[in-house]
């Protein structure tokens, strides 16, 4: 695990962690959250130009979270806010998705937020204080259909995990949420994509992507403004899923 600073030495506002920052709705939300006061640490397998720390570790290896969130709260302070938006997507058809695929999907998703949640929660949960923010998915809530049985299996344990962990947490004085984004304009979605078809665009209520902007509004709102959130979904899906 690496990382490269561009802070100053003493922390001077609340730290969020957000995973997955080296491009997409990870960059979005770590962007987002800078533009409002937020000191970001950034975790991902490439560099995170956009955050205050940029942390090189893979979130599927326990002990390199673990560290990459110790050197956060070192060099930025205590970490007050965690967002789990590392993952990939793939479609393949379920009759041919392979142990590895299946394995993967499920190490990096689920795998990873659980890792971030064993690296965090216990300072948290001593501070009485944290919020707690899993990128989910549209294909969590209504399910997919186009070879993606696999991803959205990973998202929708990911959002059981999610509001169990809520009931369990809140009490000491930790929310927990996520955001389910539908299909998301980010390098993420191939040119070919299905979700880029004009055919499917016409099916959307607002005839487009959603925007990885839109996403990373949802998650300050959450982390922010809606701080009687518990265990919530909010759905940034062009109307997808209503």
């Amino acid at each position: 695990m690496t990382s490269q600073v561009a802070a100053s030495d003493k922390p001077t506002a609340s730290v969020a962690v957000v995973t997955g920052t080296a491009s997409g709705i990870g960059k979005a939300i770590s962007l987002e959250l800078r533009s409002v006061g937020w000191q970001v640490a950034g975790i991902d397998l490439q560099p995170s130009p956009g955050c205050e720390l940029s942390l090189i570790a893979d979130v599927t290896e326990a002990h390199a979270i673990a560290q990459a969130v110790k050197v956060a709260s070192a060099e930025l302070g205590p970490v007050t806010a965690v967002v789990s938006a590392a993952g990939y997507y793939e479609t393949v058809a379920v009759s041919e998705v392979t142990e590895e695929q299946w394995r993967q999907m499920l190490r990096v998703h689920l795998g990873g937020f659980l890792n971030l949640m064993r690296a965090v929660l216990p300072e948290m949960l001593a501070r009485r204080a944290g919020s707690i923010v899993a990128i989910t998915s549209e294909l969590a809530v209504g399910g997919g259909g186009g070879g993606d049985a696999h991803y959205s299996a990973a998202k929708g344990a990911l959002q059981g995990m999610m509001r169990s962990l809520a009931a369990e947490v809140a009490p000491a004085g930790v929310r927990v949420n996520a955001v389910a984004p539908g299909p998301t304009d980010t390098p993420l979605l191939a040119a070919d994509s299905p979700w880029r078809a004009p055919e499917y665009l016409q099916t959307l209520p607002t005839g487009r992507l959603t925007r990885p902007e839109e996403v990373a509004l949802c998650v300050a709102y959450l982390l922010d403004s809606g701080t009687f959130c518990v265990g919530e979904t909010l759905n940034p899906n062009s109307g997808a899923v209503i």
